[in-house]
Protein backbone atom coordinates (compact mmCIF):
# COMPACT_ATOMS: atom_id res chain seq x y z
CA UNK A 1 0.00 0.00 0.00
CA UNK A 2 1.13 3.34 -1.21
CA UNK A 3 1.26 6.62 1.77
CA UNK A 4 -1.36 8.44 -0.75
CA UNK A 5 -3.36 5.17 -0.70
CA UNK A 6 -3.31 4.84 3.19
CA UNK A 7 -4.07 8.67 3.55
CA UNK A 8 -6.94 7.65 0.81
CA UNK A 9 -8.40 4.86 3.36
CA UNK A 10 -8.06 6.91 5.79
CA UNK A 11 -9.62 9.82 4.60
CA UNK A 12 -13.04 7.15 3.83
CA UNK A 13 -12.58 6.08 7.49
CA UNK A 14 -12.75 9.46 9.13
CA UNK A 15 -15.63 10.64 6.41
CA UNK A 16 -17.77 7.64 7.28
CA UNK A 17 -17.47 8.20 11.08
CA UNK A 18 -18.28 11.39 10.81
CA UNK A 19 -21.24 10.35 8.97
CA UNK A 20 -22.26 7.91 11.33
CA UNK A 21 -21.92 10.42 14.39
CA UNK A 22 -23.55 12.59 12.20
CA UNK A 23 -27.23 10.14 12.45
CA UNK A 24 -26.14 8.93 15.81
CA UNK A 25 -25.66 12.18 17.82
CA UNK A 26 -27.64 15.03 15.97
CA UNK A 27 -26.07 18.31 16.81
CA UNK A 28 -29.72 19.75 17.49
CA UNK A 29 -33.62 18.30 17.77
CA UNK A 30 -35.84 20.51 15.63
CA UNK A 31 -38.93 20.83 18.36
CA UNK A 32 -42.16 19.36 16.72
CA UNK A 33 -44.52 22.30 16.39
CA UNK A 34 -47.60 19.32 16.86
CA UNK A 35 -45.54 18.52 20.21
CA UNK A 36 -45.64 22.16 21.12
CA UNK A 37 -49.55 22.12 20.77
CA UNK A 38 -49.90 19.36 22.48
CA UNK A 39 -48.07 20.53 25.52
CA UNK A 40 -50.22 23.65 25.26
CA UNK A 41 -53.62 21.67 25.65
CA UNK A 42 -51.98 19.55 28.32
CA UNK A 43 -51.29 22.95 30.55
CA UNK A 44 -54.93 23.95 29.29
CA UNK A 45 -56.27 20.63 30.88
CA UNK A 46 -53.95 20.90 33.85
CA UNK A 47 -54.66 24.53 34.71
CA UNK A 48 -58.99 23.73 34.23
CA UNK A 49 -58.37 20.98 36.46
CA UNK A 50 -56.80 23.02 38.76
CA UNK A 51 -59.54 25.63 38.85
CA UNK A 52 -62.42 22.85 38.58
CA UNK A 53 -60.76 21.46 42.20
CA UNK A 54 -60.48 25.08 43.73
CA UNK A 55 -64.15 25.90 42.62
CA UNK A 56 -64.90 22.54 44.72
CA UNK A 57 -63.29 23.94 47.42
CA UNK A 58 -65.00 27.30 47.54
CA UNK A 59 -68.63 25.12 47.25
CA UNK A 60 -67.94 23.33 50.43
CA UNK A 61 -66.92 26.45 51.79
CA UNK A 62 -70.02 28.61 50.73
CA UNK A 63 -72.70 25.13 51.86
CA UNK A 64 -70.65 25.59 55.25
CA UNK A 65 -71.03 28.99 55.40
CA UNK A 66 -75.11 28.83 54.42
CA UNK A 67 -75.27 25.91 56.68
CA UNK A 68 -73.71 27.78 59.73
CA UNK A 69 -73.28 31.50 59.30
CA UNK A 70 -70.46 32.78 61.35
CA UNK A 71 -67.72 35.54 60.83
CA UNK A 72 -65.42 32.54 60.92
CA UNK A 73 -67.50 30.51 58.25
CA UNK A 74 -67.67 34.11 55.49
CA UNK A 75 -64.19 34.79 55.96
CA UNK A 76 -62.90 30.64 54.97
CA UNK A 77 -65.66 31.03 52.34
CA UNK A 78 -63.65 34.37 50.89
CA UNK A 79 -60.13 32.85 51.71
CA UNK A 80 -61.55 29.87 49.21
CA UNK A 81 -62.77 32.42 46.47
CA UNK A 82 -59.16 34.31 46.44
CA UNK A 83 -57.44 30.31 46.08
CA UNK A 84 -60.00 29.40 43.09
CA UNK A 85 -58.58 32.94 41.12
CA UNK A 86 -54.97 31.66 41.25
CA UNK A 87 -55.21 29.27 38.46
CA UNK A 88 -58.32 30.39 36.85
CA UNK A 89 -56.61 33.59 36.15
CA UNK A 90 -54.05 31.85 34.25
CA UNK A 91 -56.47 30.32 31.63
CA UNK A 92 -57.71 32.94 30.53
CA UNK A 93 -54.60 33.16 28.13
CA UNK A 94 -56.52 30.40 26.16
CA UNK A 95 -59.23 33.25 25.22
CA UNK A 96 -59.15 34.52 22.36
CA UNK A 97 -57.67 32.19 20.15
CA UNK A 98 -60.18 29.19 21.29
CA UNK A 99 -63.45 29.73 19.98
CA UNK A 100 -64.71 27.12 22.60
CA UNK A 101 -62.48 29.05 25.56
CA UNK A 102 -64.05 32.52 24.48
CA UNK A 103 -67.85 31.34 23.77
CA UNK A 104 -67.92 30.25 27.53
CA UNK A 105 -65.40 32.91 29.27
CA UNK A 106 -68.52 34.93 29.90
CA UNK A 107 -70.64 32.24 32.17
CA UNK A 108 -68.16 32.36 34.45
CA UNK A 109 -65.59 35.51 34.54
CA UNK A 110 -67.60 38.27 32.79
CA UNK A 111 -67.60 41.84 34.68
CA UNK A 112 -68.25 44.44 34.93
CA UNK A 113 -71.53 43.88 36.55
CA UNK A 114 -74.73 45.79 37.71
CA UNK A 115 -74.95 44.42 40.97
CA UNK A 116 -78.22 46.23 41.45
CA UNK A 117 -79.70 43.24 39.28
CA UNK A 118 -78.58 40.19 42.50
CA UNK A 119 -79.19 42.12 45.12
CA UNK A 120 -79.36 45.33 47.39
CA UNK A 121 -77.22 48.22 46.65
CA UNK A 122 -76.30 51.72 49.15
CA UNK A 123 -78.46 54.72 47.94
CA UNK A 124 -75.16 56.13 45.81
CA UNK A 125 -75.60 53.38 43.24
CA UNK A 126 -78.97 55.17 41.74
CA UNK A 127 -82.05 53.36 41.46
CA UNK A 128 -82.20 52.88 37.22
CA UNK A 129 -79.95 52.92 34.11
CA UNK A 130 -80.98 54.33 31.23
CA UNK A 131 -79.13 51.46 29.80
CA UNK A 132 -80.33 48.36 32.14
CA UNK A 133 -84.07 48.03 32.98
CA UNK A 134 -82.70 45.97 35.31
CA UNK A 135 -80.40 47.81 36.86
CA UNK A 136 -81.69 47.31 40.01
CA UNK A 137 -84.07 44.66 39.86
CA UNK A 138 -83.06 42.79 43.13
CA UNK A 139 -83.54 39.42 42.39
CA UNK A 140 -83.02 38.49 45.80
CA UNK A 141 -85.58 40.34 47.03
CA UNK A 142 -88.47 40.02 44.28
CA UNK A 143 -89.82 36.37 43.00
CA UNK A 144 -90.96 38.07 39.77
CA UNK A 145 -89.46 40.46 37.87
CA UNK A 146 -90.02 41.99 34.38
CA UNK A 147 -87.44 41.53 31.49
CA UNK A 148 -88.37 43.11 27.79
CA UNK A 149 -91.88 43.84 29.15
CA UNK A 150 -92.72 40.36 30.49
CA UNK A 151 -93.35 39.02 33.83
CA UNK A 152 -90.29 36.25 34.64
CA UNK A 153 -91.22 33.93 38.05
CA UNK A 154 -88.14 33.68 40.05
CA UNK A 155 -89.49 32.38 42.79
CA UNK A 156 -87.16 29.51 43.01
CA UNK A 157 -83.10 30.60 42.30
CA UNK A 158 -81.70 27.43 40.34
CA UNK A 159 -78.64 27.33 38.58
CA UNK A 160 -80.52 26.89 35.43
CA UNK A 161 -82.67 30.33 36.76
CA UNK A 162 -79.20 32.26 36.75
CA UNK A 163 -77.57 30.76 33.31
CA UNK A 164 -80.56 30.65 31.29
CA UNK A 165 -82.91 33.56 32.73
CA UNK A 166 -81.07 35.86 34.75
CA UNK A 167 -77.09 35.87 32.62
CA UNK A 168 -77.37 39.19 30.09
CA UNK A 169 -81.18 39.18 30.71
CA UNK A 170 -82.42 41.33 27.85
CA UNK A 171 -79.37 40.90 26.22
CA UNK A 172 -77.46 43.74 28.08
CA UNK A 173 -73.86 42.36 28.92
CA UNK A 174 -73.85 43.78 32.52
CA UNK A 175 -76.77 41.21 33.80
CA UNK A 176 -73.95 39.23 35.41
CA UNK A 177 -76.06 37.04 37.06
CA UNK A 178 -73.43 33.84 37.18
CA UNK A 179 -69.59 33.12 38.05
CA UNK A 180 -66.60 34.57 40.18
CA UNK A 181 -67.84 37.93 40.49
CA UNK A 182 -71.83 37.32 40.90
CA UNK A 183 -70.20 34.93 43.88
CA UNK A 184 -67.46 37.72 44.92
CA UNK A 185 -70.60 40.64 45.45
CA UNK A 186 -72.63 37.90 47.25
CA UNK A 187 -69.44 37.46 49.63
CA UNK A 188 -68.00 40.80 50.07
CA UNK A 189 -70.75 43.14 48.96
CA UNK A 190 -70.41 46.51 47.80
CA UNK A 191 -66.95 48.50 48.55
CA UNK A 192 -68.03 51.65 49.21
CA UNK A 193 -64.70 52.94 50.28
CA UNK A 194 -63.92 54.05 46.63
CA UNK A 195 -59.92 54.73 46.35
CA UNK A 196 -60.07 54.98 50.05
CA UNK A 197 -58.72 51.48 52.13
CA UNK A 198 -61.20 48.80 52.86
CA UNK A 199 -62.83 46.16 50.64
CA UNK A 200 -66.85 45.29 50.64
CA UNK A 201 -67.50 44.52 54.05
CA UNK A 202 -71.42 42.60 53.83
CA UNK A 203 -72.30 40.83 57.50
CA UNK A 204 -72.50 37.32 57.98
CA UNK A 205 -75.82 38.04 59.16
CA UNK A 206 -76.76 38.62 55.53
CA UNK A 207 -76.94 34.89 55.27
CA UNK A 208 -78.55 33.89 58.44
CA UNK A 209 -82.07 33.25 58.84
CA UNK A 210 -82.14 33.82 62.40
CA UNK A 211 -80.58 36.85 62.97
CA UNK A 212 -81.18 38.48 59.24
CA UNK A 213 -79.51 41.66 58.13
CA UNK A 214 -80.56 43.10 54.45
CA UNK A 215 -83.49 41.50 54.19
CA UNK A 216 -84.66 38.02 52.46
CA UNK A 217 -81.08 35.80 54.10
CA UNK A 218 -82.79 32.85 52.69
CA UNK A 219 -82.98 33.41 49.01
CA UNK A 220 -79.34 35.43 49.29
CA UNK A 221 -78.00 31.77 50.83
CA UNK A 222 -80.22 29.96 48.05
CA UNK A 223 -78.39 32.54 45.57
CA UNK A 224 -75.30 31.89 46.90
CA UNK A 225 -74.95 28.51 46.34
CA UNK A 226 -76.81 27.94 43.11
CA UNK A 227 -74.23 30.15 41.62
CA UNK A 228 -71.42 28.37 43.27
CA UNK A 229 -72.65 25.25 42.23
CA UNK A 230 -73.12 26.21 38.43
CA UNK A 231 -69.73 27.66 38.64
CA UNK A 232 -68.58 23.67 39.23
CA UNK A 233 -70.24 22.49 36.53
CA UNK A 234 -69.23 25.00 33.91
CA UNK A 235 -65.52 24.58 35.12
CA UNK A 236 -66.47 20.77 34.49
CA UNK A 237 -67.28 20.96 31.09
CA UNK A 238 -64.75 23.07 30.41
CA UNK A 239 -62.19 20.36 31.76
CA UNK A 240 -63.87 17.86 29.31
CA UNK A 241 -63.39 20.36 26.35
CA UNK A 242 -59.57 20.09 26.91
CA UNK A 243 -59.47 15.92 28.08
CA UNK A 244 -58.05 13.40 25.29
CA UNK A 245 -60.84 13.57 23.43
CA UNK A 246 -61.91 17.14 24.14
CA UNK A 247 -63.57 19.14 21.15
CA UNK A 248 -60.83 22.35 22.13
CA UNK A 249 -58.05 19.67 22.27
CA UNK A 250 -59.48 18.13 19.17
CA UNK A 251 -59.93 21.13 17.29
CA UNK A 252 -55.82 22.16 17.78
CA UNK A 253 -54.27 18.63 17.40
CA UNK A 254 -56.54 18.32 14.11
CA UNK A 255 -56.45 21.45 12.49
CA UNK A 256 -53.48 23.21 10.65
CA UNK A 257 -49.97 23.60 12.46
CA UNK A 258 -49.76 26.86 11.90
CA UNK A 259 -53.40 27.99 12.27
CA UNK A 260 -52.51 25.87 16.05
CA UNK A 261 -49.69 28.07 16.57
CA UNK A 262 -51.56 31.42 15.59
CA UNK A 263 -53.97 30.22 18.68
CA UNK A 264 -51.72 30.52 21.09
CA UNK A 265 -49.81 33.49 19.97
CA UNK A 266 -53.53 35.67 19.27
CA UNK A 267 -54.25 34.77 23.25
CA UNK A 268 -50.69 35.92 24.50
CA UNK A 269 -51.36 39.16 22.56
CA UNK A 270 -54.60 39.76 22.77
CA UNK A 271 -54.84 39.48 26.82
CA UNK A 272 -51.58 41.27 27.23
CA UNK A 273 -52.41 44.09 25.03
CA UNK A 274 -56.59 45.22 24.44
CA UNK A 275 -57.41 42.93 27.22
CA UNK A 276 -55.61 43.52 30.27
CA UNK A 277 -52.75 46.57 29.44
CA UNK A 278 -56.01 48.21 28.03
CA UNK A 279 -59.52 47.32 29.61
CA UNK A 280 -58.54 45.93 33.04
CA UNK A 281 -55.74 48.43 33.63
CA UNK A 282 -55.35 51.95 31.38
CA UNK A 283 -58.97 52.45 31.51
CA UNK A 284 -59.44 52.69 34.87
CA UNK A 285 -55.91 54.31 35.50
CA UNK A 286 -56.99 56.62 33.35
CA UNK A 287 -60.50 57.42 34.82
CA UNK A 288 -58.91 56.67 38.39
CA UNK A 289 -62.32 55.08 39.00
CA UNK A 290 -62.04 51.90 41.54
CA UNK A 291 -65.54 50.83 39.40
CA UNK A 292 -63.23 49.50 36.72
CA UNK A 293 -60.97 47.27 38.47
CA UNK A 294 -61.10 43.65 37.66
CA UNK A 295 -62.23 42.34 41.46
CA UNK A 296 -63.81 45.10 42.42
CA UNK A 297 -65.95 44.19 45.78
CA UNK A 298 -62.98 42.05 47.30
CA UNK A 299 -60.03 44.40 46.79
CA UNK A 300 -58.40 40.93 44.89
CA UNK A 301 -57.44 43.09 41.32
CA UNK A 302 -53.76 42.36 42.04
CA UNK A 303 -53.84 39.12 42.31
CA UNK A 304 -55.99 38.23 39.37
CA UNK A 305 -53.46 40.59 36.58
CA UNK A 306 -50.66 39.05 38.54
CA UNK A 307 -51.83 35.62 37.35
CA UNK A 308 -53.06 36.45 34.17
CA UNK A 309 -49.67 37.84 33.05
CA UNK A 310 -48.17 34.49 34.69
CA UNK A 311 -50.47 32.30 32.74
CA UNK A 312 -48.89 34.76 29.36
CA UNK A 313 -45.67 33.76 30.25
CA UNK A 314 -46.26 30.08 31.04
CA UNK A 315 -48.38 29.54 27.70
CA UNK A 316 -44.93 30.66 25.70
CA UNK A 317 -42.95 28.90 28.11
CA UNK A 318 -44.70 25.68 28.22
CA UNK A 319 -44.64 25.23 31.42
CA UNK A 320 -46.93 25.77 34.59
CA UNK A 321 -46.90 25.02 38.49
CA UNK A 322 -50.19 23.20 39.50
CA UNK A 323 -51.53 23.78 42.53
CA UNK A 324 -50.38 20.40 44.20
CA UNK A 325 -46.68 22.18 43.74
CA UNK A 326 -46.02 19.69 40.48
CA UNK A 327 -44.97 20.96 36.53
CA UNK A 328 -46.47 20.19 34.33
CA UNK A 329 -44.03 20.73 31.11
CA UNK A 330 -42.91 20.40 27.35
CA UNK A 331 -41.81 21.25 24.55
CA UNK A 332 -42.66 24.95 23.67
CA UNK A 333 -43.47 27.74 21.80
CA UNK A 334 -40.00 29.70 23.06
CA UNK A 335 -38.17 26.36 21.69
CA UNK A 336 -39.83 27.11 18.01
CA UNK A 337 -39.27 30.64 18.59
CA UNK A 338 -35.76 30.22 19.02
CA UNK A 339 -34.66 28.05 16.59
CA UNK A 340 -36.35 30.49 14.19
CA UNK A 341 -34.26 34.04 15.28
CA UNK A 342 -32.84 32.91 19.09
CA UNK A 343 -32.83 37.07 19.78
CA UNK A 344 -35.72 37.43 19.58
CA UNK A 345 -36.59 34.17 21.50
CA UNK A 346 -34.43 36.15 24.44
CA UNK A 347 -36.01 39.49 24.20
CA UNK A 348 -39.67 38.25 24.42
CA UNK A 349 -38.27 35.95 27.44
CA UNK A 350 -36.61 39.14 29.14
CA UNK A 351 -40.08 41.53 28.80
CA UNK A 352 -42.24 38.64 30.14
CA UNK A 353 -40.33 38.33 33.08
CA UNK A 354 -39.90 42.29 33.34
CA UNK A 355 -43.57 42.38 33.02
CA UNK A 356 -44.48 39.61 35.97
CA UNK A 357 -41.83 41.81 38.05
CA UNK A 358 -44.04 44.77 37.48
CA UNK A 359 -47.14 43.13 38.59
CA UNK A 360 -45.34 41.99 41.66
CA UNK A 361 -44.26 45.03 42.64
CA UNK A 362 -48.09 45.84 42.44
CA UNK A 363 -49.37 42.95 44.07
CA UNK A 364 -46.46 43.84 47.04
CA UNK A 365 -47.89 47.53 47.50
CA UNK A 366 -51.18 45.57 47.91
CA UNK A 367 -50.14 43.36 50.14
CA UNK A 368 -48.46 45.95 52.13
CA UNK A 369 -51.29 47.91 52.80
CA UNK A 370 -52.26 50.06 49.27
CA UNK A 371 -55.07 48.09 47.31
CA UNK A 372 -55.09 48.44 43.70
CA UNK A 373 -58.07 50.87 43.36
CA UNK A 374 -56.03 53.10 45.78
CA UNK A 375 -52.93 52.57 43.57
CA UNK A 376 -55.06 54.05 40.83
CA UNK A 377 -56.57 56.49 42.47
CA UNK A 378 -56.04 60.52 41.16
CA UNK A 379 -53.37 62.22 43.62
CA UNK A 380 -51.31 59.03 43.89
CA UNK A 381 -48.08 59.53 41.93
CA UNK A 382 -46.12 56.52 42.89
CA UNK A 383 -49.17 54.57 43.08
CA UNK A 384 -49.87 55.48 39.40
CA UNK A 385 -46.79 54.80 38.24
CA UNK A 386 -46.31 51.35 39.61
CA UNK A 387 -49.65 50.31 37.60
CA UNK A 388 -48.41 52.30 34.62
CA UNK A 389 -45.20 50.32 34.67
CA UNK A 390 -46.98 46.65 34.66
CA UNK A 391 -49.00 48.64 31.86
CA UNK A 392 -45.99 49.28 30.04
CA UNK A 393 -44.15 46.12 30.31
CA UNK A 394 -47.44 44.49 28.90
CA UNK A 395 -47.55 46.87 25.93
CA UNK A 396 -43.60 46.08 25.07
CA UNK A 397 -43.88 42.30 25.26
CA UNK A 398 -46.52 42.64 22.55
CA UNK A 399 -44.26 43.65 20.24
CA UNK A 400 -41.95 41.28 20.58
CA UNK A 401 -45.16 38.52 20.90
CA UNK A 402 -45.57 40.57 17.06
CA UNK A 403 -41.57 39.83 16.08
CA UNK A 404 -42.67 35.93 17.68
CA UNK A 405 -45.04 35.98 14.66
CA UNK A 406 -42.95 37.30 11.95
CA UNK A 407 -40.02 34.67 13.38
CA UNK A 408 -42.36 31.85 12.55
CA UNK A 409 -43.54 32.90 9.54
CA UNK A 410 -47.06 32.87 10.79
CA UNK A 411 -50.01 35.39 9.07
CA UNK A 412 -49.97 38.39 10.97
CA UNK A 413 -52.57 38.44 13.56
CA UNK A 414 -54.40 41.17 14.60
CA UNK A 415 -54.73 41.54 18.27
CA UNK A 416 -57.33 43.04 20.71
CA UNK A 417 -57.31 47.00 20.83
CA UNK A 418 -58.50 49.01 23.08
CA UNK A 419 -59.81 52.69 23.35
CA UNK A 420 -58.05 53.43 26.11
CA UNK A 421 -54.91 52.70 24.45
CA UNK A 422 -55.28 53.36 20.92
CA UNK A 423 -57.45 55.88 21.02
CA UNK A 424 -57.20 57.56 24.94
CA UNK A 425 -59.48 60.81 23.65
CA UNK A 426 -62.46 58.49 23.36
CA UNK A 427 -62.55 57.68 27.25
CA UNK A 428 -63.68 60.54 27.99
CA UNK A 429 -66.20 61.29 25.73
Amino acid sequence: MTIRQGRRLAAIAATAALTAAAFVLPAKADTDPKAVIATYADIALAKYEDSLATAKQLDEAVAALVAKPSAETLEAARAAWKASRIPYQQTEVYRFGNAIVDDWEGRVNAWPLDEGLIDYVDAGYGTESDENTLYTANVIANKEIEINGAKVDVSKITPQVLSETLQEAGDIEANVATGYHAIEFLLWGQDLNGTGPGAGNRPHTDFDTANCTGGNCDRRAEYLSAASKLLVSDLEEMVGNWAADGAARKALAEGDVNAGLSTILTGMGSLSYGELAGERMKLGLLLHDPEEEHDCFSDNTHISHLYDAIGIRNAYTGSYKRIDGSVVEGPSLSALVKEADPVVDSELLGKLDTTVAAMEAVAKRAEGGEAYDQQIGEGNAEGNAAVQAAIDGLIDQTRSIERAVASLKLDAIAFEGSDSLDAPDKVFQ
